[in-house]
């Protein structure tokens, strides 16, 4: 083994977790399994591959891993984050069991390459690949940002090295399924954005620290360029720069589905939920009150 625990996150997810489990065993030590009370055979099919299972109320994405990263008894030198609809392709798992033991003491974090599918097609263009991300580190030398959306991995010391092989994201739910998942997804960028405005949450801009220049560089155009221009345009130019200028319609039917839905329809929405909310927020003096009404509407837990 690699000397690695990974920590995954389910809701109802028995369709991808034994694949992920299963690419996962070669490398890893300890799987660890924080569930929000999935009413599937998530819970069973992780106890029989191996796995050890909690189950926690789920508020978001980053408050469910950081619990793990405190509670979970992780007792190897390493640390990995994996979604259940996530696995690693064999030239990876070998990268990794080949390269890991040797790194240098300075070393505290090991960038992956995400490879993305939809329909069945791999999304290569569009700026979608390689999207590098913080996915491997040492035990206590990082946490994930404490944000609704759009979280990462943050190193919060030492040096970080990519390897070259990837992990693949395949989601193999229907298109209802997708449809849904980014509405709920738009209405937590909403969040996000906002809050960037009016500071009513506390923020979390660690990432400005981090070594991943590719994240750091997209945080910066979203929240300095992307968010300042006029909203149901913004998503027509970020459609034209992803589908013309970065090739995307070189993806074929399924890539124009994805670059069409991800890229302009998602984001016109989150533009329709910003609209919503600030003629909610009218009046609104007190963050307080700010989050109140932001509650209501979205029915997230903002306060605690």
């Amino acid at each position: 083994m690699s000397n690695i625990s990974v920590i995954i996150l389910t809701y109802n997810e028995q369709l991808h977790l034994a694949r992920c489990i299963n690419s996962l065993k070669p490398v890893v030590d300890d799987i660890f399994v924080i569930d929000s009370f999935s009413t599937d055979d998530t819970v069973q099919i992780a106890e029989a591959l191996g796995a050890t299972v909690y189950q926690r109320r789920w508020k978001n994405y980053a408050d469910q891993f950081q619990w793990g990263l405190d509670n979970c008894p992780i007792r190897t030198t390493w640390v990995m984050r994996m979604d259940a609809d996530e696995y690693l392709e064999d030239g990876l798992a070998h990268e990794i069991k080949l390269k890991l033991p040797s790194v240098s003491d300075d070393i505290a974090g090991i960038y992956l390459k995400r490879k993305y599918y939809f329909l069945g097609r791999w999304i290569r263009y569009g700026d979608r690949y390689p999207l590098v991300l913080l996915r491997l580190w040492r035990k206590g030398k990082a946490h994930i940002e404490n944000r609704w959306m759009d979280e990462h991995v943050v190193l919060d010391q030492g040096a970080a090295l990519v390897f070259d092989g990837n992990f693949v994201d395949d989601n193999l739910n229907n298109i209802e399924w997708f449809i849904d998942k980014h509405n709920k997804y738009a209405s937590r960028e909403m969040i996000d954005i906002l809050n960037h405005k009016y500071r009513f949450l506390e923020r979390d801009e660690r990432i400005e620290d981090s070594e991943n220049d590719q994240a750091k560089l997209k945080r910066l155009v979203k929240e300095k360029v992307y968010n300042h221009l006029p909203i149901f345009f913004r998503p027509v130019l970020y459609f034209f720069y992803r589908y013309i200028i970065r090739l995307g319609f070189m993806d074929g039917k399924e890539g124009f589905a994805y670059h069409f839905m991800q890229g302009l329809w998602y984001r016109c929405l989150i533009d329709l939920k910003c609209l919503e909310a600030e003629f909610t927020l009218k009046g609104a003096e007190s963050n307080v009150e700010k989050i109140a009404r932001l509650q209501k509407l979205t029915g997230l837990n903002l306060s605690n």
